[in-house]
């Protein structure tokens, strides 16, 4: 190992080594990262992996200066691994979650367990891709991975993840496919790997895929999603699983999934918050996550007889204002033994022309709304890009939707779980889809978010097959809402909005789609949770202290702007300002800018068109790496059509361009 941290000034500081070259059976070698505690050649102690494509020396320095120092400084090897073809590994990667990349991590398992500072116990821990991939391997149960703690994660690549919801395409998909182009195609760090530098990158970029390709070619959930979809085979995971998720999140639905379908040890933790690790994350209450993982590993890598989390421990959103930016929200933690719960009753609520209520109505209800319908609603998965990004005020959509509202409720409703919603409608059309949301009609006129969820009515016999509709038949589908726990309070409404656009989370149905629905063979099931005198779980000051600093160069900013065109389109523009940083450890600066242009006409759904441009910086000192990306998606009735370039720069020089055109085929989405 050779050690290029700057001399440490307290006793108990951790050892870093960087970098640490693992290399792989096929002689490719891994760089790695690695935070020892000072006495570990003497005492050795379990290591913690954290298995990532997003630049260990300057992608996620700050979090793991904060996290694998933690972990060092309690009786733990901290390590980041740069996944093969990113960061300082050699090699290529073609795609998310491979067999090579899911190979190589249980390779770097074997040898973090054969390191003479090692006990021989592994662990792994990570947020959305290191949260599927720890599980991920969890499931190839490598002897040496004993537990693992993932976060903000799926165990279905397909029905729940960024490419598709209820067997709809969402629009992240390939905002997804750009900031992995973005990421992926920069050069290693000429400090590792000397003047090769160049070169490995122009290797690189020239073997750079364009993701969106594979993903919007399955669209369906065919083989090519199953595999590595951990609800395959949850049985085949020996590994002591501690599953987290947050609320503001799109990966909260995996936690209750694991918490009743893993045999191993498991337990489950869900907070209010967007895509971060729970001792950072906003909205607050931020909690001491790091002592729970401790506690977690403690157990299960060490042996040790220590409390450690149980059952399923949720914090209960209370209702508040909507707003873009929510730094807090205020809410109770609540606690189930086990998952299902027993405790966890079931209301249904039916439908009729005056709202929802214990009976049916006997008159036709109809969805029929603009394709301009969703943009209250929040980014698919907040806190990826900025802080603004939560659900807005409803009301707006709501105008424009078929929406049934409760009676003022005489008590509270504590909504734990999933909401299911029984539809029997009748299309206009062969192909479209359904969303459904529920939301919080609050007595000052505010309408908060609730839950939502969408279904592909193509889909409605399963995600792996395309029934398209027949114009005029009645069909019965059911549409599961995401999980949440709300208190719904005394005097508020609980409305159940319907629509068959939600732009621009959903790329819109190639024709615009109108239902009827019967009231009779339609009913909403709340999960409801009674109000019990139970003892609250509660947490430690969440850890926050990074054993490193930077120095920011210029702030991050954020801009919405929404406009109508003459010709009645509407434009939304999303400008996403990074900020410029230096990491003093390394010395490296990135700076970053994201733009976004979303335009459709609300009569029209073949007029949906994105465009998205990332320019990112790279450097140190007179080293000046840029990459700039370009994204365009738009439709017609029978394909999809995508553009897209890469541009890679030396200073000025340009290194690479390369540029995509595709045409794929619409397979009932």
């Amino acid at each position: 190992m050779t050690d290029t941290a700057s001399p440490q000034t307290t006793q108990d500081a951790p050892q870093i080594h960087d970098p640490v070259w693992i290399e792989m059976r096929d002689g490719t070698r891994l760089a790695a990262r690695i935070w020892l505690p000072p006495d570990a050649a003497t005492r050795p102690v379990p290591a913690i992996l954290e298995y990532l494509p997003y630049r260990r020396r300057d992608g996620t320095l700050a979090r793991d200066e904060l996290t694998h120092a933690w972990l060092a400084r309690n009786g733990y090897a901290g390590v980041r691994v740069d996944i093969r073809g990113n960061g300082d590994s050699d090699g290529f990667m073609a795609d998310e979650y491979s067999d090579l990349e899911l190979d190589d991590g249980v390779q770097v398992i074997e040898w973090l367990a054969a390191q003479p500072w090692c006990t021989g116990a592994v662990g792994m821990i990570g947020i959305s891709w290191g949260g599927f991939n720890g599980l991920q391997i969890a499931q190839l149960a490598p002897p040496a991975l004993k537990a693992a703690v993932t976060i903000c994660f799926t165990d279905d690549r397909y029905a729940d993840d960024i490419h598709y919801m209820g067997g709809c395409l969402l629009t992240e998909n390939m905002l997804w496919s750009q900031q992995m182009l973005a990421y992926s195609s920069r050069p290693p760090d000429p400090a590792i790997v000397g003047d090769d530098w160049q070169q490995i990158w122009r290797e690189r970029l020239e073997a750079q895929p364009l993701l969106i390709e594979t993903w919007l070619t399955h669209q369906r959930r065919d083989a090519y999603w199953r595999r590595a979809s951990v609800c395959e085979d949850l049985s085949a995971v020996k590994a002591a699983i501690l599953a987290v998720g947050g609320w503001a999140d799109a990966y909260s639905n995996a936690v209750p999934r694991v918490l009743a379908g893993l045999s191993s040890p498991v337990a489950g933790l869900v907070g209010p918050w967007a895509h971060k690790y729970p001792n950072v994350a906003w909205p607050d209450p931020a909690i001491g996550f790091l002592a729970e993982v401790k506690a977690w590993f403690d157990r299960y890598l060490k042996g040790a007889d220590v409390p450690a989390a149980q059952g399923y421990r949720m914090y209960m959103l209370d209702s508040e204002p909507p707003a873009r930016r929510m730094l807090a929200r205020k809410g109770q933690w609540i606690a189930e033994p086990a998952w299902p719960s027993r405790r966890i009753g079931t209301h249904r609520l039916h439908l009729s022309e005056t709202g929802l209520g214990d009976a049916a109505g006997d008159t036709p209800l109809t969805v029929a709304n603009p394709q301009t319908v969703g943009l209250t609603g929040q980014r698919f998965c907040p806190g990826m890009r900025s802080l603004d990004e939560l659900a807005g005020d409803q009301a707006p959509d709501d105008a424009q939707c078929l929406t049934l509202d409760t009676a003022p409720l005489d008590a509270a409703w504590d909504i734990v779980g999933a909401a299911r919603l029984r539809l029997r409608l009748t299309p206009d059309q062969a192909t479209g889809f359904v969303v459904a949301r529920l939301c919080d009609l609050r007595p000052d006129g505010t309408v908060a978010l609730i839950t939502l969820g969408a279904l592909n009515l193509t889909h409605r016999a399963g995600h792996d097959r395309v029934d398209p509709l027949i114009p005029g038949a009645p069909v019965e589908v059911d549409v599961q809402l995401n999980d949440i726990a709300y208190r719904l309070p005394a005097g508020h409404r609980l409305r159940l909005a319907l629509s068959t656009a939600y732009w621009p989370m959903l790329w819109p149905s190639a024709a615009p789609l109108s239902l009827q629905v019967d009231p009779a063979g339609s009913h909403l099931d709340l999960p409801l949770r009674p109000d019990l005198d139970a003892p609250a779980p509660s947490f430690g000051p969440p850890e926050q202290t990074r054993d490193g600093s930077a120095a920011q160069l210029r702030p991050e900013s954020f801009e919405r702007i929404e406009e109508v065109l003459d010709d009645g389109t509407h434009r939304l523009r999303l400008i996403t300002d990074g900020g410029h940083t230096r990491h003093e450890s390394t010395g490296m600066e990135t700076a970053k800018t994201i733009t976004e242009t979303w335009e459709i006409h609300p009569d029209d759904p073949l007029s949906a068109r994105n465009t998205a441009h990332w320019s990112f910086h790279l450097g140190r000192g007179d080293w000046r790496i840029r990459t700039e990306t370009r994204h365009e998606m738009t439709c017609d009735a029978d394909s999809f059509h995508i553009r897209a370039r890469l541009e890679a720069y030396a200073g000025e020089a340009l290194v690479c361009r390369r540029d995509w055109d595709l045409s794929i085929p619409r397979d009932g989405v």
